[in-house]
């Protein structure tokens, strides 16, 4: 029988048996690197690539796990795994692939641990490849492993900052700094030894600014030898066409002095060039920010400042991107063109609503330094590429503090609430209400991009429900107009400092709620095109539609036997954008039409006009909205919205109204209209009652020839055209 202390000896010893195989186990495991790679991605995901006997390969996604995410995610200084994606998501590494059947449990140290077939054993191919997405947060202190620089180690930091002197901080934005990388927990200098230009520019690009500009260093340096320094202590190797830093390589160990300082130099600063519609003053936004003449791309469908779908001009027609090899380089150059910094995040899948009319770029690849995106080598090719496909980007946008002078209050959720602005009064700043005579979706809009909450779903002109006590705040915003493209309220027309509402604020103070995704309604242009046509009618027929304001007014004093001239065709509205089209009112309040017999649940849907070629109306006619239905829808999408038996109205994502030429109020009025030439103008949703990611395509005009018995429609488009932009060649 064992005594206490035998056990006890043979306790310790067993323990140290175990510590010991499990360092040697450590110290056994090879020695390895890992890194994250491919396209579309952001720093914190991508193809998992490991370095092993100096060469870079890939991981096989057989029997892979989030626990083996777990072990690569921590091994990289992330927090934590999120999900991994199999099957080359993130496109098909080269090389060996070093990994295939890993079996981790997620307490590992190193990918190098896990069970597996062993190294460079493996029967998958490239298209096998394993990707993951790490948390954005970083492991405080984590501490890098920089043996292995020469074979491209990316810079690997907490965060990146400029930090402005005292006496610029009150500046919006802030433009220029000292560089500083949080690294273990701690704010670090850099040495501005090894520092470049293109480091320069890729900073700017993070933080908004499409490049850089020269700075005078002087006042920086006599600041800088009175502060304590603590540098970082390593160089940054950049080629300035990166998004972030984190694609940046990590450069040599620098040799620092004694207290840590610069041998050479002293703590990096950059300057960055804002763009226009970002500058600290007008004077600053037409001299000396970034301009780009007449830009040849736009961002449509985003909820956001700086996304959106990429449209360009070809020919005087705007189209579109396809996302074929479409990726963050491509982006950057978009995202710096119009203005912004280098771009978050290149999108595919037509994850920002599906454009329309051409596909004008395909496989598009850029180097980085372009200064358009017209300028990247592409296929002129896009056969095959449909709307389904087209790109879009997240830009980086300078912090312009836009969220800090308005706010919503009262509102069930974050996203709703009374509009409250905080306005200057008796030289003290007051936060007040804005006045709701004129409110509405478009100043909606407005506020709900300006707090980076995405489109408005609706404007309210009365907001007494809410919680909490309007009555008391006084009114700081009246007489507001906006055409919608404003970045901020105070953008928009106003009162200025002499308000003036005649309800007053209170229950009467305007409100928004804001959504992150909307509908987008397109009109067929084609289906326009080819469907006009001329019919003689008597009016004793067209009782309904004179009831319903459907005819000319001259039609009111004719007489029933005599006839009117329409002009009809058929409409096929479509709903590209990303959530349904739905009325504004509650089906409680729609109008029953007896002479019909329907609902109307939009009292004016769209407008229909015949202008002279001077843009002068010379016949009109407006469409309540019979119905809004899904009439037809694409492939695999199920119809949602139908009027039988008084059912719900809209227009689903991938569907389409269709209103027959054969229906009534189908027409314009054009029975005292003269011979000639003329333009047909169609208008959706004409007074905005609901909102839309874009609203640019809701017109579609024709060229019209009337001879008094026949009419031709021709050339008809949609939204705008400007032939005499300049355009790229192709």
């Amino acid at each position: 029988m064992l005594n206490p202390l035998s056990i006890n000896c043979l306790v310790l010893a067993l323990l140290c048996t175990w510590a010991l195989c499990n360092a040697q186990s450590d110290s056994d495991s090879p020695k390895i690197q890992l890194r994250l790679a491919g396209e579309k991605r952001k720093h914190y995901e991508g193809r998992v690539e490991v370095l092993y006997d100096g060469e870079w390969g890939t991981v096989c996604d057989d029997d892979f796990s989030i626990y083996a995410a777990q072990v690569v995610c921590r091994e990289l200084g992330f927090m934590d795994a999120v999900s991994w994606l199999p099957s080359a998501k993130y496109g098909r590494g080269e090389g060996r692939i070093w990994l295939d059947n890993l079996h981790c449990t997620g307490s590992e140290k190193s990918l190098a641990q896990c069970e597996s077939n062993g190294f460079g054993v493996s029967d998958c191919k490239h298209s096998e490849d394993v990707g993951v997405v790490c948390s954005q947060k970083r492991i405080p202190g984590f501490n890098f492993n920089v043996n292995n620089v020469d074979h491209g180690l990316n810079v690997q930091v907490e965060d990146v900052r400029i930090r402005a002197t005292y006496s610029n901080r009150k500046r919006i934005p802030i433009t220029e700094g000292f560089v500083e990388v949080k690294d273990g927990g701690k704010w670090r200098q850099i040495c501005s030894e090894e520092w470049t230009q293109m480091n320069s520019r890729v900073i700017c690009g993070m933080y908004g600014f499409p490049d850089e500009k020269n700075i005078n260093i002087r006042p920086y340096k006599l600041l800088a030898k009175r502060r304590k320094k603590n540098y970082w202590g390593f160089s940054v190797n950049c080629t300035g066409n990166e998004a972030d830093l984190s694609d940046c390589k990590l450069g040599r160990e620098i040799e620092l002095r004694g207290n840590n300082t610069c041998r050479k130099g002293m703590p990096t600063v950059v300057s960055c060039m804002p763009g226009r519609g970002f500058a600290p003053s007008v004077s600053i936004g037409f001299r000396k920010a970034y301009r780009v003449e007449q830009p040849l791309v736009r961002l449509r469908g985003g909820a956001l400042i700086g996304e959106g779908r990429v449209e360009v001009l070809k020919n005087g027609e705007w189209g579109t991107v396809c996302d074929d090899k479409w990726n963050i380089r491509a982006a950057t150059v978009v995202c710096r063109e119009l203005g912004f910094g280098s771009a978050k995040e290149a999108l595919s899948g037509a994850k920002m609503g599906q454009g329309i009319g051409s596909v004008h770029m395909n496989e598009v690849e850029c180097s980085g330094f372009e200064k358009s995106l017209t300028e990247c080598h592409f296929n002129r090719d896009s056969v095959g590429c449909s709307h389904e496909e087209d790109a879009a980007v997240k830009c980086n946008v300078p912090a312009m503090g836009f969220n800090t002078r308005l706010r919503l209050s009262g509102g069930r959720n974050p996203s709703e609430g009374r509009v409250e602005v905080l306005a200057e009064r008796n030289g003290s700043l007051v936060w007040g209400t804005v006045c709701s005579d004129s409110w509405g979706t478009m100043e909606a809009m407005v506020v709900c991009r300006q707090l980076g909450l995405g489109f408005a779903n609706h404007a309210f002109q009365e907001t007494w429900y809410w919680q909490g006590d309007s009555s008391s705040q006084a009114v700081v915003m009246s007489g507001v107009r906006c055409s919608g493209t404003e970045m901020t309220l105070d953008q928009c027309l106003h009162h200025g400092k002499h308000v003036i509402c005649p309800n007053g604020g209170g229950r009467f103070a305007a409100g928004v709620s804001c959504t992150l995704t909307a509908p987008d309604l397109v009109l067929s242009a084609q289906v326009v095109e080819q469907t006009t046509y001329l019919e003689d009618r008597p009016l004793y027929a067209l009782q309904c539609a004179q009831e319903e304001r459907c005819l000319s007014t001259t039609s009111d004093n004719a007489d029933p036997t005599s006839y009117r001239r329409l002009l009809r065709f058929s409409s096929q509205i479509h709903n590209n954008g990303l959530s349904d089209f739905r009325p504004r009112a509650s089906p409680h309040s729609w109008v029953w039409h007896e002479c019909h017999r329907h609902y109307h649940s939009m009292e004016v849907f769209t407008y229909y006009d015949l202008l002279s070629l001077n843009g002068t109306k010379v016949a009109e006619g407006h469409k309540a909205s019979f119905c809004l239905e899904d009439t037809y829808c694409d492939e695999g999408i199920q119809k949602r919205y139908e009027c039988a038996n008084f059912g719900s109205q809209g227009i689903t994502v991938g569907c389409w109204d269709t209103y027959r030429h054969d229906i009534d109020c189908q027409w314009i009025d054009i029975t005292d209209v003269k011979p000639g030439d003329y333009i047909l103008q169609v208008v959706i949703n004409p007074n905005y009652e609901v909102a839309e990611s874009d609203y640019t395509n809701n017109v579609m005009k024709c060229r019209s020839r009337y001879d008094g018995h026949r009419i031709w429609t021709y050339n008809c488009h949609i939204g705008e055209t400007n032939a005499l932009r300049t355009h790229f060649l192709l």
